[in-house]
């Protein structure tokens, strides 16, 4: 194992030890309107904690797993450009082609050491900062955020890639401009950070604005609530120029009484579907696992355990979801259903509906012109 690398039953000297839980942000309508708030970016990529005590680089996870085995290229550089003694708290992201590249990133969580250092090489990280916990002896939790961007200013005012400093702002049109322009490089929303709040772990008192729209998609089928009790999620469709139905996502969170009714909405379309189903050739998951779950019945390496196991519908419902953002021609999170659509037809759902920002490079959010 290369020096540095260390795991979390392995201990640093710090003020503040892996393991640590991120502070969190509740979702929020619209820009707070508030002058007691500090807006940044909302960065599409792994959370990430850097413990740094001297040679030793630990890359904490949001969920208290070292993330550092499967980036290695961020020792060296964390080690040339932070403090020796220090916790950052940030996010890693990849980037293709001067945008973020989640789809990239995904794929550098690999447990085969070889790949992970192939990887690293051609698709290598970089790590955005945005907080402070500690520096030296001090433990910075208890400041409020306004001193802690401060000083994370100062000791990251000649930092160069892979590190960088996220930018900030206190003026509502330039945050406004930001929320607009930045999703063209891959970002989905804003921050905001209470000035005079403490870090506090696993809470969610800061705020996040996220990009909200709809889409009417095809419903080919769903899939059975963990608890087995009815429908846990929709599985959706769009068609492309050529007519042909792709998985873009899921619609969820149901009540459970909501679950139950879906079931027995939903039982007249199970009838003869797979015969005529666009995705028929999916219905055999395991022998698709290496499309890393393409397709609605796939396994891949994040799912774990889980059930992926589907019920393929005839192909003649329609539903309007809310989405936030795609990714790749798919819908990057779980969209909600906002009603049926009975009133168009399966083949009126394509992929031109969904709205595609104006593409900018990563360069106009890591140094946005405030003029």
């Amino acid at each position: 194992m290369p020096v540095g690398i260390r795991h979390y039953d392995e201990e640093v000297d710090l003020p503040v030890n892996p393991p640590v839980k991120p502070m969190l942000a509740k979702a929020v309508q619209g820009l707070p309107e508030r002058d007691d708030v500090i807006f940044e970016p909302k960065w599409d990529g792994f959370r990430c904690i850097v413990f740094r005590d001297r040679d030793e680089v630990i890359l904490g996870s949001r969920n208290e797993k070292p993330l550092t085995r499967y980036f290695p290229e961020m020792v060296e550089p964390i080690r040339r450009h932070l403090p020796e003694r220090c916790v950052v708290d940030g996010e890693l992201i990849v980037a293709t082609g001067d945008k973020l590249d989640f789809d990239g990133l995904q794929q550098r969580i690999h447990p085969a050491e070889s790949r992970v250092n192939m990887l690293a090489e051609k698709t290598p990280a970089a790590f955005i900062a945005f907080d402070l916990l500690a520096l030296g002896d001090e433990d910075l939790r208890d400041q409020p955020f306004a001193r802690r961007r401060a000083l994370l200013e100062e000791i990251l005012a000649d930092t160069e890639p892979p590190i960088h400093l996220t930018p900030t702002t206190t003026d509502h049109e330039v945050a406004a401009r930001w929320f607009t322009v930045f999703e063209g490089a891959g970002l989905d929303g804003l921050i905001a950070k209470p000035a005079d709040d403490p870090y506090v772990e696993n809470k969610r008192t800061q705020l996040k604005v996220k990009h909200v729209r709809s889409a009417d998609a095809v419903v080919a089928g769903y899939r059975w609530h963990k608890d087995g009790k009815g429908v846990g999620s929709l599985l959706l469709g769009l068609h492309d120029d050529e007519g042909n139905l792709h998985h873009v996502g899921v619609a969820a969170s149901f009540t459970a009484k909501r679950r139950a009714e879906l079931v027995d909405e939903l039982q007249p379309l199970t009838e003869g579907a797979l015969e005529a189903h666009p995705w028929r050739a999916w219905a055999d998951a395991e022998a698709h696992a290496a499309e890393e779950g393409r397709m609605p019945g796939a396994p891949h390496r994040w799912s774990g355990q889980k059930d992926h196991s589907w019920v393929p519908l005839r192909i003649e419902r329609v539903v309007e979801v809310k989405y936030g953002s795609t990714l790749n021609g798919r819908f990057r999170e779980v969209t909600k259903v906002l009603r049926w659509r009975p009133d168009k037809k399966p083949h009126q759902c394509d992929f031109s509906q969904l709205a595609e920002p104006e593409p900018v490079g990563l360069g106009v959010v890591l140094d946005p012109d405030d003029g």
